[in-house]
């Protein structure tokens, strides 16, 4: 996938545009609006976590084609700087790529260049995805006993 797609469900809801989306570099943008900010006025941190995990995960995804999917394990994000306005940019790049597992780092920058937040994805390449969040068997609880 090298032509940014629009973006829907979730993304759309966010604001999440897409400017490059390859296999070794992925590039977003979010316009921060008022429904994105936190009681205090500046960018809800679950935005950045968000904008972290999708750019990566695309990323990841691209490369991994046609051999299976990838799902998100470990989402580890800095807030470094608040933002209130303006226009987000988060540009995502590969630190490991391997048989197994991705390793991506993603930076976010505000529009003036400044650093507002990094965060490094770890991703699993499995063969499915379809069986996640899904009973083992048929009458399997859907929770543990107790939770």
């Amino acid at each position: 996938m090298t032509q940014p797609e629009q973006a829907a469900g979730f993304e759309k809801l966010l604001g999440m545009e897409h400017i490059e989306l390859t296999a070794d570099r992925v590039e977003l943008a979010c316009e921060i609006t008022p429904d994105l900010l936190q009681p205090y006025g500046i960018a809800h941190g679950g935005l950045h976590c968000s904008l972290v995990e999708t750019a990566a995960s695309y990323g990841a995804a691209i490369w991994f084609h046609g051999r299976g999917q990838v799902v998100g394990v470990a989402n580890h994000t800095n807030f470094l700087r608040a933002a209130r306005t303006g226009r987000l940019k988060v540009v995502a790049i590969p630190i490991h790529r391997g048989r197994t597992q991705q390793l991506w780092q993603v930076d976010i920058t505000d529009d003036t260049g400044r650093a507002v937040a990094r965060g490094e994805v770890r991703l699993a390449n499995i063969a499915s995805a379809d069986a996640l969040a899904r009973p083992e068997s048929p009458g399997a609880p859907e929770t543990a006993p107790g939770s």
